[in-house]
């Protein structure tokens, strides 16, 4: 399979092109993964064979995609300008991200709503979309129909399901809720935007 068949599956059919311009450009190798719960895709460079590798996963909707590419790419040029001593989310990765990001931020490739929260996002770049609630729920929207739920969505005292775990949603903060683990009773401050499944009373 070409580079340009593999991107055709997974990010919006106009920026096909300069993903695998960017692809090309800089020579790293590129997977997809299955999805993981901690994230949603990374960059590594193996100093023993001079290799840069970027995974994302593979079950993201197009525009999470594309962004979370966007993303892994930025630490790549970021890494290869500035070397290794620089801050992982400082500002020479969001100068790079906020520059090989602005040919996509257009109403032909993201979606109206997508492309506003974009557009406030990139002001000030946080180290995953996942870390900014706006954007990370405008772009799960687009996810396919899933039994999973934010944890905002459910009441104190609820159990859920989450990373294969058991839990207790006991008390909200202000963004992280305090749940108690079913089985061992120690008790966690989880995100309110972690995806949980609710887990029935039956």
């Amino acid at each position: 399979m070409t580079s340009e068949e593999v991107f055709k599956k997974f990010v919006p059919e106009a920026s096909v092109a300069y993903c695998v311009k960017l692809y090309e450009r800089l020579g790293f190798e590129f997977k997809i993964k299955k999805a993981r719960q901690t994230k949603l895709g990374d960059y590594r460079f193996n100093p023993k064979t001079n290799r840069h590798t970027i995974t994302i996963n593979n079950d993201l909707n197009p525009f999470a995609f594309l962004v979370t590419y966007l993303h892994e790419v930025a630490h790549l040029i970021a890494f290869k300008q500035y070397g290794r001593r620089i801050q992982p989310h400082g500002k020479e990765w969001k100068n790079s991200f906020k520059e090989i990001s602005e040919p996509m931020l257009t109403a032909n490739i993201f979606h109206v709503s997508v492309l506003a929260a974009l557009k406030r996002y990139f002001k000030n770049p946080k180290a995953s979309s996942c870390s900014d609630p706006t954007l990370y729920q405008i772009l799960k929207q687009f996810d396919e129909p899933s039994e999973k739920i934010f944890l905002r969505d459910l009441l104190i005292g609820e159990a859920f399901l989450f990373n294969k775990k058991q839990f207790v949603k006991l008390e909200t903060k202000r963004t992280r809720s305090v749940c108690q683990e079913i089985g061992t009773k120690k008790k966690y401050m989880i995100s309110d935007i972690a995806e949980v499944k609710r887990l029935s009373t039956d």
